[in-house]
């Protein structure tokens, strides 16, 4: 199905530095050298685009301070200033309105993740290693993009290192090539993805294949699920993560079919704050194993962002409650199919969280200061948590949402989307339970019927304990 994108995206309001609307990017080629060793990035990068309804006198591209050797459009030399993360290029001609252009630029440099109010983003070099975690305005630290969410494009990640590491990007792996002491890994992700959602690891690590049972007749094909960790990690990991193939099932029964050809999992060899989410992959520390799945609603959560927020992407960050809000649910729902809290308990927790805390955010504009507030994910939630119980028959709630991530796959979409979207399965009108559930900052009561049904068309029997 066509990505269809319904919303006009235009500046991002919390990031108006970031991105050109200008023109719109569907194809990245990036060929990057990496030496862990000396934190030494040489990079080519290959952009083709299409210019927008103006003659285009001017590319920009964010990019960080690294050194630029050769910068082309349309195989002939440009001129170019790169300052203050921006990468500005001049055609020798102004481009023609929609017209088909490509940038080339080669680049070296020790990266370094950009500053930001939450931390440094994007590019980290680890201990023995490096790893990427770009949310929200991270790319720019290791390849020169249009950085917003809404402009979306497929990409080919060929990345070269030595060869006691492996080198593991989103997307399927189409070649591994060893030449001396150093290996060649190239990637491909065909489906749209935002500039945020690209990603690389780079360590010393196993691969360990992730199968599950042939599915029961009209279920969903089993997804290829791979995982990437330090072998001393093994027996933790086989625990901890030993049921996400079925996690993987119960969520296209309850969103749809996978957005995307695989799933990749990698336990960096670092301790992380939290996992880092990216096209098809996710990206956990030593931290989140223990052999006893604590972290199992952090895969649950991961997991969930490949249908809201990776396949079905927001057109600009004040929206993001919607990726947010839903990976949310999703821990609730997979608790509760896998014998632990109901959607009901998590619920009522989250209220009676939220309601001891300060009242000042809005979750459908939360601003830029408070866009990652843990109170947002749990707000969100309980949105999600609100319609169904307003929409009455589960079998609804659930239509919509395949509807949704059916419609709206590999596009781009806003919180107006949304709200349309879901009065279609409505026989009121919606308007008063979104208006006080995500445009304005006070908590409303908790939403009933607190004990959520079945979805009347699906035969689901919770697992068990072990």
């Amino acid at each position: 199905m066509n990505p269809q994108q319904v919303s006009t995206p235009g500046t991002d309001p919390y990031f108006p530095d970031h991105g050109d609307t200008r023109y719109r990017v569907h194809r990245y080629e990036l060929d990057l050298d990496y030496r862990p060793v000396s934190n030494r990035l040489s990079g080519s990068a290959r952009i083709s685009a299409l210019a927008g309804p103006a003659p285009l006198e001017e590319i920009a591209l964010d990019l960080a301070a690294f050194r630029i050797h050769r910068v082309l459009v349309d195989s002939r030399t440009a001129r170019y200033t790169h300052r203050a993360g921006k990468l500005r290029i001049r055609p020798s001609e102004a481009l023609a309105p929609d017209t088909a252009f490509t940038v080339e630029v080669r680049y070296t440099g020790s990266p370094k993740p950009v500053r930001s109010p939450w931390g440094g983003l994007g590019w980290e070099e680890l201990t023995d290693g490096a790893l990427v975690a770009s949310q929200p305005v991270g790319a720019p630290s290791w390849y020169p993009c249009n950085d917003r969410p809404a402009d979306k494009a497929s990409y080919r990640v060929a990345i070269t290192a030595p060869s006691p590491y492996t080198a593991i990007a989103g997307g399927r792996l189409l070649t591994r090539t060893t030449r001396a002491s150093s290996t060649t890994w190239v990637y491909e992700q065909s489906a749209p993805t935002s500039t945020y959602l690209v990603t690389v690891s780079l360590g010393k690590y196993t691969a360990v294949p992730l199968t599950s049972a042939v599915p029961a007749e009209g279920r969903h094909p089993p997804v290829p699920q791979t995982a990437y960790l330090p072998a001393r990690l093994l027996p933790e990991f086989t625990e901890d993560f030993d049921r996400q193939t079925r996690m993987m099932q119960f969520f296209q029964d309850m969103f749809g079919p996978y957005p995307f050809g695989e799933y990749t999992v990698v336990v960096a060899d670092e301790e992380l704050d939290v996992p880092v989410e990216a096209q098809g992959m996710a990206t956990f520390g030593t931290n989140h194993l223990d052999g006893a799945r604590t972290s199992e609603r952090l895969i649950a959560h991961e997991l969930a962002h490949q249908w809201f927020g990776n396949s079905v992407s927001v057109t600009d960050w004040q929206h993001i409650w919607l990726n947010e809000g839903f990976a949310k649910y999703a821990e609730w729902l997979w608790s509760e199919h896998a014998g632990g809290r109901t959607v009901a308990a998590h619920a009522a927790a989250a209220h009676q969280l939220l309601a001891a805390l300060p009242q000042d955010l809005v979750p459908a504009d939360p601003g830029k200061k408070l866009m990652f507030d843990d109170r947002l994910y749990e707000r969100g939630g309980l949105t999600v948590h609100a319609l169904r119980c307003a929409l009455g028959e589960d079998a609804a709630f659930f239509h919509m949402l395949k509807d949704w991530t059916r419609r709206h796959r590999h596009g781009t979409v806003s919180t107006a989307d949304f709200t349309a979207h879901a009065q279609q399965y409505a026989a009121a009108s919606l308007d008063g339970l979104f208006d006080a559930w995500l445009r304005e900052p006070s908590l409303p009561p908790l939403p009933h019927p607190s004990e959520p049904h079945r979805p009347a068309n699906l035969q689901v029997k919770p697992l068990s304990q072990g």
